[in-house]
């Protein structure tokens, strides 16, 4: 079975870490992905941009509603991802108008982080 871990924190928390701090974490950041790698269970890892990036997209009546932000309703929780390449976030916005949750939930758009 494959697992997709989200992990969920503060972005303000992370503005609070020393450099000393963030050259540690870092460093433990690089030992778990060599770790996970050498083990053979990492398919992927990358982290998403702050949720200023994100995009929200739901399909009511059939008109695409686009909101910047995550803003989802309390009730609804994630439950799966799709990974797209596309050439901009108007082609992303299209593709995230034909998965069914947009229909009755919401689908957001993060870019991935793309620093390595």
């Amino acid at each position: 079975m494959k697992y997709m871990l989200l992990m969920y924190a503060s972005e303000a928390e992370a503005t609070k870490f020393t450099p000393e701090e963030s050259q540690a974490l870092f460093q433990t950041w690089q030992t778990l992905l060599r770790e996970a790698q050498d083990a053979g269970v990492l398919l992927s890892s990358n982290g998403l941009s702050p949720v200023t990036n994100a995009t929200t997209v739901r399909v009511r009546a059939g008109q695409t509603l686009c909101t910047d932000g995550p803003f989802a309703e309390t009730h609804e929780q994630l439950g799966g991802f799709f990974l797209l390449e596309c050439k901009d976030l108007d082609e992303a916005i299209r593709w995230s108008a034909k998965i069914p949750h947009a229909q009755y939930g919401s689908v957001e758009i993060r870019p991935l982080w793309d620093q390595i």
